[in-house]
């Protein structure tokens, strides 16, 4: 747990006291986005926490009861003991729909399906018979009497009645129910958003017929199975039907359709974002995009409440059914239909109709506004950024109080207007968010105080001199974690023929003999203010003006790689003496150094489980290139064209104008030889100026001038055989094969 904090810190750099760079906002922010990006990603997830918030909300504050005209029908234990089991002989159904009518009753719905002829009917019931001489007679005398379904239908229109049905996608069929109603469309007509099903369970023709209406008593329960939304309106195979509520405020009001607002049109706003209202005569029905009216429950009200049984027998108080809309369903267990909600775990379904109805008549509504979604993440992504650039600033305890309120306030408007205006306004994923960020900008801050210092000595003990760590413990804000551009100076340097070397020796001694010379090669390096940036197998990459500012950078890389060359000269004498004295084979070790000078991106280099402080940019590709074009120009150290302008003093000569592997850009390329002592001699001085001039001859063309000055450079002490044959053996060629008229003396480099 200690190494992640000390990773988490690295991100992290003060800027004198009491301020703070930008970089310690970097996880917080990162958190913040993450979170909004999540809760517009995968919105279903934060759907479920908000139901439940929702039905916590409704818990506290159920919709309180008022007497309006409705009723529920109810088929209860005591109507089924009197009147025997469901389902009832549709006479007995006949007689209570008389009775309803007769007492006044507006509209009678019935939650509940008669898809088959009733079995009660005299004609079916002599199908169980068993034959005896009296049955034909009998069967004459049944045929003139009317069945039970006739029976049912003719008080169905004798009364303003609704038969419910179901609607399925477990089947196909082509049947669709009886519609009595005719929809106009509001705005462009979007279907996609009315959910389709492709099957149904509908009454007899008979009785679907003789209805004043049809509708559905299907509920769209949500992934936990509770019943929270109730869709007014629905599809069969592409045609809209009504739901059994939005059917019975139809007929209960004389309407004769329904008018559906699509978003664009008037009034409604623009886009393409499904349903907003749907007007059922005077009831203008605030929905969701898909049609779903919000349903506000109440708790248990025994006022709407009314058993069939006293409607049966004629105990019902008569002045209350007048001009009321009355919905015929059951709370009998035994019948199971029950069903979950916010605020009952076993509600008979009739009852949600019912909430529904009282809801249109009352106009109150619970609503998910359109603009909800949109409010909660503009409050989470402003709260969230203001405290992350807030709390870096701020004391612990101001801090704490700041995310306290901040929570809060969140909590007590979404209960306000949810208390007030009936909004479903989302407190848990914006308080966590915030929550979230700020509490992660309080940690990232605490463990930064605490283990900046230790951070810096234990991650830069391996890349620096102790003195350069030392410096940057006791002033970190010279530190830069997390990613800058630098003008730096980059070292690759690689053993030449390892492949060779590594063949006399077994794993351990090639791990001994790599160990030596890694180890004063590094020393060279960082006594010289450089860092070691990594090694890769017999090659070190190393750079300078990181993390320390370095103005001599360029001088103390150039140094660095020609008192590499020194140390490995002793090197090579004392393996050589214990070659000899252990009777072994005595192979030299020979290296190439590669120096480039550019701005470059250093910092924290890697992944969230494992990083280091490295540079990238395409000065680094450059200097490895360089490392490895050595061994081809038959030099030991490579430098590119800025740190050759930076090196002033020391002793350098020009390579070649070179595309190198990789790049479509030539370079000019310089070899760097000694310092000042070299570059001040006068044999270096007269060396310089012959291979100027030959390298001006070559790029003119005149190879013929070109060759008599290489002639005049072999005679050196700086060993540039290979240099000047390379060149010799171009102007060979080149005098075989002449180049292009446009040609610049540029060479395109096949290896690395």
């Amino acid at each position: 747990m200690k190494t992640i904090f000390l990773k988490i810190t690295a991100f992290f750099k003060r800027m004198g006291e009491g301020r703070v760079s930008g970089t310690q906002y970097a996880i917080p922010f990162m958190i913040l986005a993450g979170l909004l990006s999540a809760r517009i990603s995968f919105p279903q997830y934060a759907e479920e926490i908000q139901h439940r918030v929702f039905d916590m909300f409704q818990r506290i504050k159920p919709r309180e009861y008022q007497p309006v005209p409705v009723h529920i029908i109810d088929i209860d234990d005591a109507s089924l003991e009197k009147y025997g089991q469901w389902p009832w002989p549709r006479t007995l159904l006949a007689e209570l729909v008389r009775k309803l009518s007769a007492n006044g009753a507006a509209v009678i719905a019935f939650d509940s399906v008669f898809a088959e002829k009733d079995r009660h009917s005299p004609d079916a019931a002599m199908l169980s018979w068993p034959d005896f001489p009296e049955k034909a007679q009998l069967r004459k005398a049944i045929a003139r009497m009317p069945d039970n379904d006739s029976v049912f239908a003719k008080s169905l229109k004798d009364s303003n009645a609704i038969l419910g049905f179901s609607l399925t996608s477990e089947f196909k069929d082509s049947h669709s129910p009886a519609v009595k109603a005719f929809y106009a469309f509001s705005g462009e007509e979007q279907p996609e958003y009315v959910a389709d099903f492709s099957g149904a369970t509908l009454n007899l023709p008979v009785l679907e017929k003789a209805a004043a209406g049809n509708g559905s008593f299907t509920f769209i329960s949500e992934a936990d199975g509770v019943i929270r939304q109730v869709p007014l309106v629905m599809r069969k195979n592409g045609a809209y039907v009504p739901s059994l509520s939005a059917e019975a405020l139809r007929v209960a009001q004389g309407a004769k359709g329904y008018t559906i607002k699509f978003s664009g049109g008037s009034g409604e706003g623009g886009g393409h974002t499904g349903i907003s209202r749907i007007k059922i005569g005077h009831a203008d029905i605030p929905t969701d995009a898909w049609g779903s009216i919000w349903v506000y429950f109440t708790k248990k009200a025994p006022g709407r409440m009314i058993s069939a049984k006293e409607i049966l027998d004629g105990s019902v108080n008569a002045e209350i059914l007048e001009g009321t809309i009355n919905i015929i369903g059951t709370s009998a267990a035994g019948l199971k239909d029950l069903r979950v909600t916010p605020l009952d775990p076993v509600l008979p379904g009739v009852e949600v109709h019912a909430n529904v109805i009282e809801q249109a008549l009352l106009d109150e509504y619970l609503l998910r506004p359109d603009w909800a979604d949109g409010a909660e993440l503009i409050y989470t992504a402003a709260a969230g950024i203001l405290l992350v650039l807030l709390l870096p600033v701020m004391g612990a305890l101001a801090s704490s109080l700041f995310i306290i309120f901040a929570v809060a306030a969140v909590a007590l408007v979404s209960w306000y207007l949810f208390s007030s205006y009936g909004f479903l306004i989302d407190p848990v994923c914006p308080s966590a968010a915030v929550a979230a960020a700020g509490i992660s900008s309080l940690a990232i801050g605490y463990l930064k105080t605490e283990t900046e210092k230790k951070y810096v000595r234990a991650a830069f003990s391996h890349y620096m001199h102790p003195k350069m760590v030392e410096e940057l413990a006791k002033s970190p804000e010279k530190l830069k974690l997390g990613g800058e551009m630098r003008n730096m100076t980059i070292l690759f340097c690689d053993i030449r023929g390892f492949t060779t070397i590594s063949e006399q020796y077994d794993s351990v001694g090639l791990t001994k003999v790599i160990n030596r010379f890694l180890t004063p090669m590094t020393s060279v390096i960082m006594e010289r203010k450089g860092c070691i940036d990594k090694y890769i197998g017999d090659c070190i990459m190393a750079f300078w003006n990181a993390p320390i500012d370095d103005s001599s950078h360029i001088a103390n890389a150039c140094e660095s790689a020609l008192v590499m060359q020194e140390e490995l000269a002793k090197l090579n004498i004392k393996w050589k003496e214990e070659a000899e004295k252990n009777g072994t084979k005595y192979l030299p070790i020979n290296i190439g150094v590669g120096l480039n000078t550019d701005d470059c991106c250093v910092g924290n280099l890697g992944s969230d489980q494992r990083f280091n402080y490295s540079v990238l940019g395409d000065g680094v590709n450059l200097a490895s290139r360089l490392e490895g074009q050595s061994k081809n120009y038959g030099v030991k150290i490579v430098i590119g064209p800025k740190t050759h302008d930076g090196a002033e003093g020391f002793a350098m000569l020009e390579l070649d104008l070179i595309k190198v592997k990789g790049k479509t850009r030539p370079v000019n390329i310089f070899a760097l030889l000694g310092r000042a002592d070299v570059a001040e001699s006068q044999e270096f001085i007269a060396l310089k100026e012959n291979h100027d001039n030959m390298m001006r001859a070559y790029r003119s063309a005149d190879f013929e001038s070109a060759e008599k000055f290489l002639e005049l450079c072999r005679n050196n002490p700086y060993g540039l055989e290979k240099l000047y044959d390379l060149y010799a053996s171009r102007i060979a060629s080149f005098r075989e094969n002449p180049p292009e008229p446009d040609w610049d003396g540029t060479y395109t480099a096949t290896s690395k």
